[in-house]
């Protein structure tokens, strides 16, 4: 009988399970980095679940110095004016990535929306709502989380919302 491999917890599992969220983890053999821009759709196809349930995690940062996390579908691309407006901000830009890791606790290719070490006002692109459940990263590299979309914005108290560029659908 095969045996289920065991997935070391990190702190997205953690507050997910803190928090009474279902959540399936998947683990995978991170790809070749090279070409970062693709990076979620190739995991996508690697997994084999469409591109647009994978949302990749992005974190801005505001003019005041506070942060919006941002997650879209990986094959998107945020549209900043867009996120503002519904963050509520004057503006948005993106955080530099050597400041990811003291900021929220997660590397590039890596972190999640959930168990950061602060918890920021997030938004989550709204064509997640059309699908049951969508993949997210699990807070490292090689892992990710099959969870439901409304849970999750539940559970974070984020928002749905419109935030990718148009003319890249």
């Amino acid at each position: 009988m095969a045996r289920k491999e065991r997935v070391q917890k990190t702190n997205a599992m953690r507050e997910l399970e803190r928090g009474g969220v279902a959540y399936e983890a998947i683990t995978f053999e991170e790809p070749d980095p090279t070409g970062v821009s693709d990076l979620g759709v190739r995991i996508a196809n690697m997994l084999g679940y469409a591109p647009e349930q994978g949302f990749k995690t992005l974190v801005c940062v505001t003019p005041a110095g506070g942060h919006v996390v941002c997650c879209v579908p990986s094959g998107d691309e945020l549209d900043l004016k867009k996120a503002a407006a519904a963050a509520g901000e004057k503006s948005l830009s993106l955080m530099h990535v050597r400041d990811l890791e003291p900021t929220t606790g997660y590397v590039r290719g890596g972190c999640s929306p959930v168990g950061m070490k602060k918890q920021f006002p997030t938004l989550i692109d709204e064509t997640a709502q059309l699908f049951d459940d969508i993949y997210i990263s699990g807070g490292r590299l090689g892992l990710t989380l099959k969870l439901n979309p409304e849970e999750l914005v539940s559970f974070l108290g984020a928002t749905f919302a419109d935030i990718c560029r148009e003319d890249l659908r």
